[in-house]
């Protein structure tokens, strides 16, 4: 017997998802922005850099850059992603998994564009921040952190890429 309605799960939850991020209904903390704070790390020891932004970390394999990271990190990301990277228990993504398929690639070359690749989502995550759904999942650093720290948290996060949960 034929019916005249069909539940579509996906299209449900999609229409539904829009429908609630678009009603007025919804709590002021929803869409609210938070204001981020920057960390108080010392940088002097690291080269400084010039604008425009680098577009490839400029810090990679840098001891001293990976330690500014970790205080910067600690200071500004863990709240979300954990402290030191470590994704436990984190509401946001494990940042040590970021650029993992990168150490796959055979081909050095492509390797090195995969690696420039995650630079580049890294930088303008930090940068421009996450919004879905109307909703501010991370705020954006613009403004906020100096490309020298952007960086050094960057050199951080792939210090410890290796690391297990």
């Amino acid at each position: 017997m034929p019916h005249a309605f069909r539940f579509r799960p996906r299209r449900f939850g999609t229409a539904l998802l829009c429908a609630l991020a678009a009603s007025p209904a919804l709590p002021p903390a929803a869409h609210a922005r938070t204001t981020p704070v920057p960390p108080v790390v010392d940088t002097a020891g690291l080269p400084a850099l010039q604008q425009p932004w680098p577009k490839h970390n400029p810090y990679r394999g840098n001891a001293l850059a990976a330690e500014v990271g970790r205080s910067a990190f600690n200071q500004s990301c863990a709240g979300c992603h954990g402290v030191d990277a470590d994704g436990e228990h984190a509401a946001a993504p494990d940042l040590r998994r970021l650029g993992r398929s990168c150490s796959r690639v055979r081909d050095a070359e492509f390797r090195q564009r995969c690696v420039a690749d995650v630079d580049h989502y890294f930088r303008d995550s930090v940068l421009k921040g996450k919004v879905k759904v109307g909703v501010e999942h991370m705020p954006a650093w613009e403004g906020v952190l100096a490309p020298e720290l952007v960086w050094a948290i960057r050199s951080f996060v792939e210090s410890q890429a290796g690391r297990k949960p």
